[in-house]
């Protein structure tokens, strides 16, 4: 089984009791998929090729898109041009192809073993969703890249609004028929994972440390608890009997190239 860090294994300590958990619901970018700043560079590039207004400087845009990693990216888009909507939607299309030619560029990582707990997940009988805050599109390319089985992958399209609101965490509830929000645990690397878990009255409300936002302010926007990664997870005592590898002692596995479409 997978080993916490000691700062993992001190916040396993103090995980909440919870009832078991039917569904674990996992972000995708930072969380379970290492992203590295590829979301920001894919701003970036919208930046050079979109006239985005004169709302914000190009830091203040970028600080925006740090600040609000995890949300749907329309949505910043919207903030970003002064809620010009037309605007917003053509920076919004640059984005999903920026953020394209990056993973024909680098390829796609997933988070060292995040693969094995979700398969270990799965055959424990729980239900995985991941969400994101990506249009369909991105989603299932990244998703096809992978190669995993999931119950399902949710966009905000999907259901309603995106992060922080609590629409992904209860459409995949209802997708999967879980049989209570008590039920569900949420993960993920942002402060909009943690409040979107706390908004649909999810059981436990997990925290990971590889993606945008830190330890403190994952435990300041409410995480039950804070692990330093997503394979940490079956060493929580929701998770008891929930077997997933133990990382080998190599390099971090090559990125997975993805064909040209």
């Amino acid at each position: 089984m997978s080993t916490p860090s000691a700062s993992s294994a001190a916040a396993v300590a103090a995980a909440p009791a919870a009832p078991a958990i039917e569904l674990v619901v996992l972000d995708m970018a930072g969380t379970t998929v290492v992203d590295d700043g590829v979301v920001e560079q894919a701003f970036a590039r919208v930046a050079d090729r979109v006239d985005l207004g004169p709302t914000l400087t190009r830091d203040e845009a970028l600080q925006h898109v740090r600040d609000t990693m995890g949300q749907s990216k329309i949505e910043v888009f919207r903030h970003l041009t002064g809620g010009e909507e037309p605007l917003a939607q053509r920076a919004n299309e640059q984005f999903e192809v920026a953020y394209g030619e990056l993973v024909d560029e680098l390829g796609v990582e997933p988070i060292a073993g995040a693969g094995d707990l979700v398969d270990a997940l799965r055959a424990s009988g729980r239900s995985v969703v991941l969400t994101t805050g990506f249009s369909p599109a991105t989603r299932d390319r990244l998703l096809d890249a992978l190669g995993w089985s999931v119950d399902a992958a949710l966009s905000p399209v999907d259901a309603g609004r995106g992060r922080p609101a609590p629409d992904l965490v209860l459409a995949a509830l209802l997708r999967t028929g879980a049989s209570s929000v008590a039920a569900v645990a949420v993960v993920g690397d942002t402060t909009s994972d943690v409040l979107s878990g706390r908004a649909s009255g999810a059981g436990l409300v997990v925290g990971v440390t590889t993606g945008a936002h830190t330890r403190e302010q994952l435990l300041a926007a409410g995480a039950d608890v804070v692990l330093d990664s997503v394979r940490e997870l079956a060493g929580l005592p929701q998770f008891a009997g929930v077997a997933v590898p133990a990382a080998a002692p190599v390099a971090a596995p090559a990125a997975v190239a993805v064909p040209v479409a």
